[in-house]
């Protein structure tokens, strides 16, 4: 019979060194692999889009610094309820925990569309003031203005996953991202390429396509959402264990659970914001020295993904395993499994590293065929390489604080590191070094964030926060 460690917890029971690292192994195996599937399907996205051209490519690179910061700001506030969820559910409080799911919704879909107007307002003028060249505004444009209607399913997505794995149901997000690359892949075929002929096992198949490029690929992948979040909306009101509809509880929007929300989803959106926010200003630092340039960070940003989308999925396991922790006070294991959390998140990042250098050329030679792209493209996944360990540890050591409810404290780091270190310092060195000045100072910054998250954790601060309350 299978030990439920998460169930263990939440009732009290002793959990030893071996227990803990099975919990976070078991919640972060299916999280891995749903932000892996996450990436996949990005670098579906890049390679056949890739395929069109440096321009196309670098259409899409000029605004995806800019979708980040959206997608940040949406995750953002979906966390300020599901880390309630999973405090609720670790005091065994299942009813406050569904009132939670339905006040989420209602106010997370408001502010969708909300977004939704801000960007479609916008869509014509960013490729301008982020200094694109005149010959691949229009495309970015166009991809920036479909992103920006699926914005609310984006949202949707992002909310159902996030309350279903605060419960601790990892595998049914990680199974339904990896449906959404899978038809991601298909639904891109058909709408970024034109109609063709192919010959497959000697015979000559015509294969109907769109031929939209750069729009297809926003389209395909906002349909792919589609379809697998209408699954997941009715996974999480209808089939969750704990978390579905029941008929004699009526939605009681509270103040004091808004309040909460926001008091933890607003320095998340401010350090999202931050982050993202100081992508647009490098992408901006970019821009000036060309398509090249612009479509090898694009890129080598999308490979590099691959090899740091698993710390993600770490502090997905780290945020609910803490918030249950928190939820039952269970005070004698939130230190520790945090510590096993963190340490999982680096050593798997430092293999991800490692492979990310040597299998750089291979990574991007996927991505796009042009060779100048390729070469640098190559250069700098390995710059970056060294960074990831460092890395590791401040995706899971937020994961672990926000779990806390503690988010105040890792944003002004955040923005201590990005603008007073990646910025400044990739404006001095791209005048020498070009991108490859750019991603020494990235490095740079991630190794110092790191650092910095590290010595938050040990000094314990953040847990006598809890402890205080």
């Amino acid at each position: 019979m299978k030990t439920d460690y998460l169930k263990a917890l939440r009732d009290g029971e002793p959990l030893n060194f071996r227990d803990r690292i099975f919990l976070i192994l078991k919640l972060s195996g299916p999280a891995m692999l749903a932000q892996i599937s996450s990436i996949i399907m990005q670098y579906i996205d890049a390679s056949m889009v890739g395929r069109l051209g440096a321009n196309d490519s670098a259409s899409i690179g000029l605004v995806s610094s800019s979708t980040w910061v959206v997608g940040g700001i949406m995750i953002s506030l979906v966390e300020g309820f599901s880390v309630q969820i999973a405090h609720s559910i670790g005091a065994k409080d299942n009813k406050r925990a569904r009132n939670l799911v339905k006040t989420g919704l209602i106010v997370n879909m408001l502010i969708a569309f909300l977004i939704t107007i801000f960007l479609v307002s916008i869509s014509h003028a960013l490729p301008i003031w982020l200094g694109g060249a005149e010959e691949i505004r229009r495309n970015a444009t166009n991809y920036l203005l479909i992103y920006s209607l699926f914005t609310p399913v984006f949202m949707l997505n992002f909310l159902t996953c996030s309350m279903i794995q605060a419960s601790g149901n990892m595998k049914v997000p990680s199974i339904c991202d990896t449906i959404m690359f899978i038809l991601d892949m298909i639904f891109n075929f058909f709408f970024i390429f034109p109609t063709a002929t192919y010959k497959i096992f000697g015979f000559n198949l015509t294969i109907f396509g769109a031929g939209l490029g750069v729009s297809g690929a926003a389209l395909g992948t906002g349909m792919s959402y589609v379809v697998v979040t209408i699954f997941l909306i009715i996974y999480l009101l209808f089939k969750s264990d704990i978390l579905h509809l029941r008929k004699n509880e009526r939605i009681h929007i509270k103040i004091d659970d808004l309040k909460k929300a926001f008091k933890i989803s607003l320095p998340l959106a401010f350090e999202r914001g931050i982050t993202s926010g100081a992508s647009v200003a490098v992408t901006r630092i970019i821009a000036p020295l060309g398509s090249v340039s612009v479509a090898a960070n694009s890129f080598a940003v999308t490979a590099e993904a691959l090899c740091y989308m698993p710390g993600y999925g770490v502090q997905s396991a780290a945020t609910t395993i803490i918030g249950q922790s928190i939820g039952a006070k269970r005070t004698d294991q939130t230190k520790k499994l945090g510590l096993i959390s963190i340490g999982t998140g680096m050593i798997i990042m430092a293999f991800t590293g490692i492979l990310m250098f040597f299998f750089a050329p291979y990574m991007i030679g996927i991505l796009t065929p042009d060779p100048e792209i390729r070469a640098l493209g190559t250069t700098i996944l390995r710059i970056e390489s060294f960074a990831e360990p460092f890395f590791g540890a401040s995706i899971v050591g937020s994961g672990v604080f926000r779990g806390a409810g503690d988010t105040l404290a890792p944003s002004l780091m955040c923005l201590f590191s990005l603008w007073c270190v990646r910025v400044p310092l990739s404006i001095i060195l791209v005048k020498s070094y070009g991108l490859k000045g750019v991603w020494i100072a990235m490095a740079t910054e991630l190794t110092i964030r790191g650092i910095i998250f590290l010595i938050r954790f040990f000094r314990g601060k953040w847990e006598n926060k809890l402890l205080n309350k």
